[in-house]
């Protein structure tokens, strides 16, 4: 089971440095692994429609006669109604939501663990390491792993409905 220390660590091997064995060290490498995950990672996750961290809502009207975002969410994906700060105006009685969410580490496919520990790795390497030649490395291979990354997600499963039915399908035949 993966987790937020196994992420971190595998940046900081990234790097050259030592993996480290608690957040809470009192260690420049945890000091900035707890400073610096949540935000990185939260980034990464609201930044494309992920399939591993794509949930759907049934959201029901609240007292004020809207309707609230769950915590969780980091993007709304698809929304029938207006999104205002943290709640949802529409003229609906109950609405559905399709919005990307916090995943927990050890739910995080392969793909996205190696761009994750990567991304940590650049935000961490100035603080620690002050070498630009390194950031930039890992510049480049951030953004061929996020390519990569993508492209595995959006072919990992049949994202596509059934179009047996659908009419300009069946008009060609």
């Amino acid at each position: 089971m993966q987790t937020k220390i196994d992420l971190c660590s595998l940046a900081l091997l990234k790097l050259g440095e030592r993996p480290i064995q608690s957040l809470t060290d009192d260690t420049p490498a945890a000091q900035l692994s707890r400073t610096l995950y949540d935000s990185v990672v939260d980034t990464l996750l609201a930044m494309h429609p992920w399939r591993f961290a794509t949930r759907k809502f049934k959201l029901n009207k609240n007292s004020d006669g809207n309707f609230i975002i769950p915590a969780e969410c980091l993007r709304i994906l698809k929304c029938s109604g207006e999104i205002i700060g943290n709640e949802i105006i529409s003229p609906s009685e109950n609405i559905t939501i399709n919005a990307t969410v916090r995943v927990a580490p050890d739910k995080f496919p392969g793909y996205f663990t190696s761009l994750a520990a990567t991304k940590l790795a650049m935000e961490f390497c100035i603080p620690l390491t002050g070498d630009q030649n390194v950031f930039r490395m890992l510049a480049a291979l951030y953004e061929t792993e996020l390519q990569s990354a993508k492209f595995i997600d959006s072919a990992s499963s049949a994202a596509h409905e059934n179009i047996e039915n659908f009419s300009l399908i069946n008009v060609r035949f």
